[in-house]
């Protein structure tokens, strides 16, 4: 006969043929008790056919069992057979004490389908019948916060954590601490994330905690959990970048500057770094590192549009057209609307007295920034200078009717006249 061991053997091994069988025959002459632990161990381990062969057989040689029906349909919610969950759950009567999980299970199906309101109500009715379980009142505080209803998840919390309950597993501290930074309440968040961090000072709440520090604009506060947090775990990749931005709104831009070097050099392959580090090396003039840490993060992915405009805007105000245009072309034949370009490459053509092309980017650009006087401005100069005199005119009424309180556009235009 198949023993457990030979099924974990077989699981091991990959082998999905031996399992079949051995199943087969250790669902024969197995205990009942036994089996439900391996169909347990089976589900946690991500064999969810395998588990739902197993309970389907103790639901064969136990038909009335509730627990049964429970689980069964919890697999088949992980097998995206969701109508066979709710057909499951909704043969529990509602006399059967297990009556109150079914409706949770139903409550994360109605949930996991996106029907908030249908899940608020099940979990409403559990709760109706145990009014004392902390767990029904924690699911409902999670519904909430998935709903968006960030003020009642934090009231059903802190119920919770004022009458001191222990959840297995959950620390409220810290759910509080996550549901206040949902609801962009940062402030608010931060006692909570010190509460957490005090019971342990796990890596992600180190970095909630910082990065609601930073929300909050305590950036002293967010670098001294971030160090905390790289002292316990370097390879934290996305702290490196958050430790920058806390120096940056500082204005201590060398330290921002080391600590994205830091980061780049632990992950060589994160574009959000080398942005970062790009934009901050020209702030600080280092013109050519700028540069090549922009390119490279355009390597990383050719369609980074923060990366191109930050090296196409540096290469506009250096002038430095050649780059500008080569770059530009890259872009703009990879079939994307690059629109918050064109203006930059149309004065880049005007500039290399390539007007035919300038006046077609400026034209392909005008849609975008038909409300912006910056760009009309050069716009109509440059329809000026090229004798497009009908054009300009249209330009410069524009720019009259966006700043009516400017003289220069009634003067251009009496000069029109």
């Amino acid at each position: 006969m198949a023993t457990l061991q030979n099924i974990q053997e077989a699981v091991q091994a990959g082998d999905t043929a031996a399992l079949d069988t051995l199943l087969e025959q250790y669902l024969l002459k197995g205990d009942p008790d036994e089996q439900y632990a391996v169909m347990e161990w089976l589900q946690e381990i991500g064999f969810i056919e395998e588990a739902l062969r197993v309970v389907e057989h103790l639901q064969y040689m136990f038909p009335e069992e509730a627990q049964l029906r429970v689980d069964r349909s919890k697999l088949l919610i992980d097998a995206d057979r969701e109508d066979e969950a709710l057909n499951e759950l909704m043969a529990i009567p509602k006399d059967d004490e297990l009556y109150p999980q079914a409706l949770v299970t139903l409550a994360d199906l109605f949930q996991l389908q996106g029907l908030l309101e249908a899940a608020e109500l099940r979990l409403d009715e559990a709760i109706e019948l145990m009014p004392d379980e902390p767990l029904l009142q924690q699911a409902k505080a999670e519904l909430l916060l998935d709903s968006g209803r960030y003020l009642e998840s934090a009231r059903i919390y802190q119920e919770l954590e004022s009458r001191k309950v222990v959840i297995e597993g959950v620390n409220l501290s810290e759910r509080l601490a996550e549901v206040y930074s949902a609801g962009a309440a940062y402030e608010e968040a931060l006692p909570y994330y010190e509460r957490a961090l005090k019971d342990e000072a796990q890596p992600d709440v180190l970095f909630g905690a910082a990065f609601a520090a930073f929300q909050a604009k305590q950036y002293e506060l967010s670098v001294n959990r971030l160090d905390q947090l790289l002292e316990a775990d370097p390879d934290y990749f996305s702290a490196y970048l958050l430790k920058a931005q806390c120096y940056n709104m500082m204005e201590d831009y060398k330290r921002a500057y080391d600590a994205i070097k830091e980061g780049l050099a632990r992950d060589e392959f994160d574009k959000e770094l080398y942005l970062f580090a790009g934009k901050l090396a020209l702030k600080l003039g280092k013109g050519e590192e700028g540069v090549e840490m922009l390119r490279q993060a355009i390597a990383l992915d050719p369609e980074y549009m923060e990366a191109l405009y930050a090296l196409i805007s540096y290469f506009d105000a250096e002038e430095r057209d050649d780059e500008l245009l080569e770059l530009a072309s890259m872009a703009v034949e990879s079939g994307n609307d690059w629109h918050a370009l064109y203006p930059m490459i149309a004065k880049a053509y005007d500039r290399t007295e390539q007007f035919g092309k300038a006046f077609e980017y400026y034209e392909k650009a005008y849609p975008a920034f038909s409300d912006d006087p910056e760009f009309l401005e050069s716009f109509a100069l440059f329809l000026v200078e090229e004798g497009k005199r009908d054009r300009a005119l249209e330009i410069i009424k524009q720019l009259q009717v966006l700043e009516p309180e400017n003289p220069q556009w009634f003067d251009w235009l009496q000069s029109f006249e």
